[in-house]
């Protein structure tokens, strides 16, 4: 894949070189053109899927706007393309083997025929980005583009094609239609978000591999109950790192070109209930679960009991988005019923209770973060675990109160904790569009840190670059 690779810079360079040499129109056709070459260095067959979805999306959202009276039909024949090259390539297997275990249940035992099915890099991203531009267009939120070269560069922009973050059409599209200057500014701020991206993901998220290996191949052997708490701390740092790496490259490539696509964190761990840790998780898609699922639902307008129950429907198909395994549909349900259960806390009672800072003290809110973070950790256990009996496993084991071998995991979590740490307050402290307390770090401390990462990007760094984690969903 070329974003794993020394390639990717290259190709950038190339293309950024001839960008800002060019009028707009000349631009929008040079980023098209990248965007497919792109995607198609990783299979050149799947651009027919997204020429697909470019094609019928611009049509049936144009026809919408033009007639009112069959602007169903048209909503529908565009989610039975989107939602059916998702549901066929990334489901169809999952579908027809839960079909035949139900079945196995009441003594039949089907057969079927077994397809050699590739599963399309970001196909669910940019399947939920068009989606949530044909419900705009239905709702009248948004008027159907007549700019077809843009909406082609909105399906397929390639600094978030991959794993996003999923853009609205209200935020990505004008930036795409109009005229851009790349100031200075963009281009410094994003270099660095760059380079914190390759960092977490080269030096932090892959250099976990080994330590997390360890704890889940064989966690009644070599390690106690301990040293398995650290490896799912650890676990949950990579997740983070890794996926907010990513992030951060798409938002720094994507901002050499003027364009700003959406935060997608705003440090999640740090968050002091289940509820606040998803307005700060993959934030493209905690809101885009919220605004064409919950709320169509019903979201919490028809009572206490129907709003939970259309909470646990948005979880869980949320988990089942994140992969076609039981295991990611359990993962959803689990955080459907935290969600759940906090606001049944909340019920009755001010939200400052639990989560204001002149409220309450420093102590308990760290207490409550310390919480939170702990039950995200446990639900990470089903994005690692290949089956639910390994995760009951890993709890079994990591239930037993002895240190065993904790040298190497332990000194990982110091090590790589701290990086996390650094490289956050880093990142945050140079981006205007997250708050950051405190002072600032200087000019020579920051120069210090960057020699040191870009040391640990070059000599330290894994050689062999493995693919991002949410490339698989």
């Amino acid at each position: 894949m070329m974003f794993n690779s020394f390639v990717f810079p290259l190709f950038l360079l190339v293309v950024w070189t001839c960008y800002v040499c060019l009028t707009r129109r000349a631009q929008n056709v040079l980023l098209l053109v990248s965007s497919y070459v792109f995607y198609g260095w990783w299979d050149w067959r799947f651009l027919s899927l997204l020429a697909l979805s470019t094609v019928c999306n611009y049509f049936c959202a144009l026809f919408i706007e033009r007639d009112n009276r069959k602007k169903n039909i048209y909503l529908i024949i565009s989610l039975c393309v989107n939602l059916g090259m998702l549901c066929f390539f990334k489901y169809f297997h999952f579908f027809t083997d839960s079909f035949v275990d139900f079945l196995s249940i009441f003594g039949f035992y089907p057969t079927f025929g077994t397809l050699n099915i590739i599963l399309p890099v970001g196909i669910s991203f940019y399947t939920f980005q068009t989606i949530a531009y044909m419900a705009d267009v239905y709702r009248g939120r948004q008027k159907a583009t007549h700019d077809y070269l843009a909406f082609s560069i909105y399906v397929s922009y390639f600094p978030q094609l991959l794993a996003g973050p999923i853009s609205r059409s209200t935020q990505l599209l004008p930036q795409i239609q109009n005229d851009r200057t790349v100031t200075h500014d963009q281009i410094y701020s994003g270099c660095q978000l760059i380079f914190m991206g390759y960092f977490k993901k080269i030096v932090i998220a892959d250099g976990l591999v080994a330590p997390i290996g360890i704890c889940f191949e064989a966690p009644h052997v070599m390690l106690g109950g301990v040293a398995l708490y650290i490896g799912l701390w650890l676990l949950a740092l990579q997740i983070y790192c890794d996926f907010s790496g990513y992030t951060d490259i798409a938002r720094g490539v994507s901002r050499l070109f003027g364009i700003e696509l959406l935060l997608n964190f705003r440090q999640p761990y740090l968050a002091p209930n289940i509820t606040e840790f998803w307005r700060r998780w993959h934030i493209s898609l905690s809101t885009w679960l919220r605004d064409y699922i919950y709320i169509p639902l019903g979201g919490n307008r028809r009572g206490a009991t129907r709003s939970n129950i259309n909470l646990m429907t948005t979880m869980l198909l949320g988990g089942l988005w994140h992969g076609a395994s039981w295991t990611y549909v359990i993962w959803g349900g689990l955080h459907g019923v935290y969600l759940v259960i906090h606001r049944l806390i909340l019920q009755g009672k001010k939200r400052e209770h639990l989560m204001g800072h002149t409220i309450m003290s420093q102590l308990s809110y760290a207490m409550f973060v310390f919480l939170t973070f702990n039950l995200v950790c446990v639900a990470w256990l089903l994005f690692r675990a290949q089956s639910f009996s390994a995760v009951l496993n890993y709890l079994r084991w990591m239930c037993i109160p002895i240190l065993g071998k904790i040298d190497h995991v332990g000194f990982y979590l110091v090590v790589y904790g701290g990086m996390c740490i650094l490289i956050d307050i880093m990142c945050f402290a140079q981006n205007s569009d997250v708050p950051f307390p405190g002072k600032r770090p200087s000019n020579y401390v920051r120069g210090v840190v960057y020699a040191i990462m870009l040391f640990m990007i070059l000599f330290i760094g894994d050689t062999i670059a493995l693919p991002f984690i949410y490339f698989q969903f």
